[in-house]
């Protein structure tokens, strides 16, 4: 195939302790299956779950890494197609996302709205080798097609962060002109619901930390934007925004303090939207009192599926959604996570994984 026989990959070491990291190693480059396509992986975004896997932090609730390789958010360039694949040619532009296979055949992949819960799923950077390498095996059917207009920089996020907060605001079923409250608004996926919400017509008020987010915030589209290290009732300052309450709260940061105040963000009939995958274990919620009285809905939301991720580009294609980026290189997966942990990278990190 004039391939390379091996290639650069950020290896994780230790997962699930306190000495976790990942190591640059010469691995073999894999050979498609029949059914599968070899991408060069020109870009590759670092999520929030690649460091939660890395470290172990859901290794209590069976998600523990079975792969050396993390990493979801791969775009790139197909160099070799399997027997059997007729979506892709060499030269096309394809996408690893977090879903990088299904079954087909299960009642969940044929029902036409639950292929992401098919029980025989394989997932990029948890039970399938990840993209922070430079070359991967992924399926012919199920990887992503990059429209023109779309970046791969910019690909990796979208497929991950953007869709997941896109499929979110959907499930909030949330109309244009009714109002979204988006705690964690300044985050990776937050920043990205912000364009999302405007571009769908919603009115948006973000909730983060410091001046810096607020300029982002409202830089991005959100009509106000509420400091949580300075205001001490969230939920009565989206009455007084509001009136009665939001239409919906999507919820990107993972932190108790948030899930608890989220369902009295809302009006009546309002829902709440579970995004962010905490740590520690908690029940998202209120009392029944309240769940009632109110006439609340409650729900989660997880990634996309392929159909999301391709509405998720056209927002990105057309001008309307895009990221900001923190680029790095393989080298900075370590330094980036310690960051991202406490807070401190801005949008959302894209490591350049190409020569």
């Amino acid at each position: 195939m004039g391939l390379p026989s091996h290639q650069k990959a950020a290896v994780t070491e230790h997962p699930g302790t306190d000495n976790w990291h990942a190591v640059i190693k010469d691995i073999p480059v894999p050979v498609p299956k029949d059914d599968e396509i070899l991408v060069k992986i020109n870009w590759s975004g670092l999520c929030h779950t690649d460091v939660h896997l890395m470290k172990g932090d859901w290794g209590k609730s069976g998600l523990s890494m079975k792969v050396k390789v993390s990493g979801h958010e791969g775009a790139g360039i197909v160099v070799a197609v399997g027997k059997n694949v007729k979506r892709f040619k060499v030269g096309d532009r394809a996408g690893i996302k977090w879903v990088a296979d299904t079954c087909g055949d299960c009642y969940f992949c044929t029902n036409g709205t639950d292929e992401l819960h098919c029980p025989h799923q394989l997932n990029s950077g948890f039970t399938a080798e990840g993209t922070f390498q430079q070359y991967v095996t992924t399926s012919g059917k199920y990887a992503s097609k990059i429209p023109d207009g779309v970046s791969d920089e910019e690909a990796g996020p979208i497929m991950c962060g953007g869709v997941t907060a896109y499929t979110a605001l959907k499930r909030s079923a949330v109309r244009p002109g009714q109002w979204v409250v988006l705690p964690g608004a300044g985050g990776g996926l937050g920043h990205l619901a912000i364009q999302y919400a405007k571009a769908m017509g919603m009115r948006v008020i973000a909730i983060d930390g410091g001046k810096d987010k607020e300029e982002m915030c409202t830089k991005l589209g959100a009509e106000h934007y509420i400091d949580f290290m300075v205001e001490k009732d969230i939920p009565s300052r989206i009455m007084e925004i509001t009136t009665y309450g939001a239409h919906g709260v999507v919820v990107t940061a993972a932190s108790k303090t948030v899930y608890d105040q989220a369902p009295y963000m809302c009006r009546p009939r309002g829902t709440v939207v579970c995004v962010g995958l905490p740590k520690e274990k908690f029940n998202a919620g209120a009392p029944p009192m309240t769940m009632v009285l109110k006439n609340l809905n409650v729900v989660g939301s997880v990634t996309g599926t392929r159909r999301d991720v391709d509405e998720a580009f056209e927002f990105t294609a057309r001008g309307l959604v895009k990221p900001i980026l923190v680029r790095g290189s393989l080298k900075d997966i370590n330094d980036y996570a310690e960051k991202m942990l406490v807070g401190e990278l801005p949008g959302r990190a894209v490591l350049k994984i190409a020569d």
